[in-house]
């Protein structure tokens, strides 16, 4: 199709054009993983972190970057959701199950996102993410969901919309 021209190439996150098309796009990484993980007292697993674009703290799905890390270069996106669900959460899955994959904002970014449901959960360790990050760990009784959401908004903070779509598979 059209050419991609960088615009603009900072470490992370690179303005490009396509045609009459600016965006952004990631260099170095193979995916994005989400995981809707659910314990077996029926929680949802939901990690909370200040996310400097939007200037607050936001609760999300806990989710990462797929072959980011030089160790991690062609890994699958099951090993990555595995990885990321572990570091972020303390929780190792017994099992994983892609149940979608798509953009996570078209107009916006090329990124595509594959979403997994885990279960089989085991805590091995209180979670957190690693140095750069301060994770706060959520676990959400699914039938108190709504309630806790609002409860989150109304304290300020901004949940992120993947939620949603993580507990249409759980």
């Amino acid at each position: 199709m059209n050419e991609i021209t960088t615009l603009y190439a900072g470490k992370h996150v690179h303005f490009v054009r396509r045609g009459n098309w600016e965006y952004a796009s990631r260099p170095n990484i193979s995916g994005i993983v989400a995981i809707a993980a659910v314990t077996d007292a029926r929680e949802l697993i939901l990690v909370e972190q200040f996310r400097p674009p939007v200037n607050k703290q936001v609760i999300e799905l806990p989710a990462g970057l797929a072959g980011d890390l030089d160790d991690a270069r062609g890994e699958s996106m099951a090993s990555a959701a595995a990885r990321e669900l572990l570091e972020e959460t303390g929780f190792a899955a017994g099992s994983m199950k892609q149940v979608a994959h798509g953009p996570m904002s078209a107009g916006l970014s090329d990124e595509v996102i594959t979403l997994f449901v885990a279960t089989n959960l085991k805590r091995e360790s209180a979670g957190g993410g690693d140095a750069s990050e301060s994770i706060i760990v959520h676990l959400v009784p699914i039938d108190r969901i709504d309630t806790w959401i609002t409860e989150q908004e109304q304290a300020g903070k901004l949940v992120d919309v993947k939620i949603f779509s993580g507990l249409r598979f759980v």
